[in-house]
């Protein structure tokens, strides 16, 4: 005897988005974003966290992580053979790379960036379904 399990093919095929709400952790140097004890985060604050852990994350360096999530970033700007001129004409791409996977962020523009020693200040603001934010992250 047979078990029949009735699939809903309706609702499989209905493309559907991810939930926003996440665990609240804090983004400073000091926190080293660890998981806040309260809280949580939602819409544009939860946008927020994703970006600044997705650009922080190096990409394929963490198995945790399918190879979609991560950024290039790091690389390229510690890479001993590479210009200044040639990492600023890459970092839009990278970081377009590495956010855009995420159907709440659709655009990202405004580049500006300084450097200082093996640091990227890397400012740029973007578009999501919440509205638009000003990014500034070091890399």
């Amino acid at each position: 005897m047979g078990v029949t399990i009735p699939i809903p093919v309706q609702e499989l095929e209905q493309e559907s988005s991810q939930p926003s709400r996440t665990y609240r952790y804090s983004t400073d140097r000091q926190g080293r974003g660890r998981i806040l004890a309260r809280g949580s985060a939602d819409g544009l604050e939860a946008v927020e966290q994703y970006i600044s852990k997705t650009l922080r994350t190096p990409r394929f360096r963490c198995l945790v992580y399918d190879n979609q999530y991560g950024s290039e970033l790091k690389n390229t700007i510690i890479a001993g053979d590479v210009t200044p001129e040639y990492i600023e004409s890459e970092l839009p791409w990278l970081v377009e790379d590495a956010l855009l996977v995420d159907d709440r962020i659709f655009e990202v523009y405004g580049f500006s960036f300084s450097f200082e020693h093996e640091e990227a200040h890397i400012r740029f603001t973007a578009v999501t379904v919440f509205g638009e934010t000003v990014i500034e992250e070091v890399i």
